[in-house]
């Protein structure tokens, strides 16, 4: 893997990955574009002591873009994107409308004194990762070295950010379809370096120190071969990864896939890892597009998901293993899994596939 490291017109970092060195990423962003400012905000709940992001300059993010204006797109044929080179294999770019931002502490005072109003600037980082130069294309599109290059592009960014003084988590993760939300149709995900550790995480820490102090053991490593010994439940199974739906599944369609040596996050994995992943996770987003098949005569069916990489906070979660939870909205041709009252209001999920029943149908979900 090769990396380029430049800038953009405002200041903001870009990073070109390449499979080999020697192609030139030289190209200039030629646009007008002046330094914008964060103004991100974290406020504490102080019932749920959980943080909640006040980022209202958001609103004036680019939403569903023509194709041909799409900022994620190379720039080419006299149109600047936020890409300067007319060609890529894999870019990531700091995010022009940012959640969180390092400058945010300039810009925004800390009040630490009330217990009920606990502001903080939003101080961390969004990066925006464009897997490939085709806007037309997915993830699931991408050919193993190309898979393997996102990978090793996550796997760096989570090093330098975590490198970061004021990070405590980096969480990489792609958001795919209109009906999750996407506002770009081009192949990205994104990665966000939170100065927290996210409610979810730190449950998941809880339970895991919890296991450990009752059973002497790590919970991951019980959940994963409990798994494994479940063949109703197993999707996919190489050498070293191991992708199962989950036995309390809370979506329709959720997989989750773990490497069998425990480790904390992405930097940690070596290289018969590496190697192996991209074909299991190609073949696990194929299996979802297959799940609903599209009528004949139109395009090919692309199921909407979010696919996330779970990974321990810098200075926390020893017991936590890494993993990556992958599921789709869709629980029925034509029809999503929109969250009721008693999961949106209380986190109380009520699934409408068994999970049996999910994983059976992702195991006969292979090309005809």
């Amino acid at each position: 893997m090769h990396k380029t490291a430049t800038t953009l017109a405002d200041g903001r970092e870009l990073f070109y990955y390449d499979r080999t060195a020697g192609t030139a990423r030289d190209a200039v962003d030629e646009r007008p574009l002046e330094p914008t400012a964060s103004l991100s905000e974290m406020r504490l709940d102080p019932v749920l002591g959980e943080w909640v992001t006040v980022a209202a300059h958001r609103q004036q993010r680019t939403y569903h873009p023509p194709a041909g204006e799409c900022p994620l797109c190379p720039s080419r044929d006299g149109r600047h994107s936020e890409i300067p080179a007319a060609d890529y294999q894999v870019a990531v770019f700091e995010n022009r409308f940012p959640s969180l931002a390092l400058d945010s502490a300039a810009h925004v005072e800390a009040h630490d004194g009330d217990p009920l109003h606990t502001l903080r600037p939003g101080t961390g980082r969004c990066e925006v990762v464009c897997f490939a130069p085709d806007h037309d294309a997915s993830f699931a599109d991408l050919d193993e070295a190309a898979a393997r290059l996102v990978l090793d592009a996550w796997t760096d960014r989570t090093a330098e950010l975590t490198a970061l003084p004021d990070i405590r988590q980096v969480y990489c993760f792609e958001n795919r379809g209109a009906e999750i939300g996407v506002t770009l149709a081009h192949p990205h995900g994104q990665i966000y370096a939170f100065p927290f550790v996210p409610s979810r995480t730190a449950r998941m820490i809880r339970r895991a120190e919890a296991h450990r102090a009752r059973t002497g053991r790590n919970l991951f490593e019980d959940l994963l071969a409990a798994e494994r010994a479940t063949p109703e439940r197993l999707v996919l199974r190489g050498e070293h990864w191991t992708a199962f739906v989950p036995f309390a599944a809370r979506w329709p369609y959720e997989v989750h896939l773990y490497p069998h040596r425990r480790v904390r996050d992405l930097t940690a994995l070596d290289e018969a890892e590496r190697a192996e992943f991209p074909g299991l996770y190609l073949d696990l987003l194929r299996r979802f597009d297959r799940l609903f098949p599209a009528p004949a005569g139109s395009a090919p069916n692309r199921t909407p998901y979010i696919s996330a990489w779970h990974q321990a906070p810098k200075d926390d979660g020893d017991e936590l293993a890494l993993h990556l939870e992958l599921f789709t909205i869709r629980r029925a041709p034509g029809k999503l899994k929109y969250l009721a009252g008693v999961e949106s209001g209380l986190d109380a999920f009520v699934t409408d596939v068994s999970p049996e029943t999910a994983a059976e149908r992702l195991q006969g979900a292979t090309p005809h």
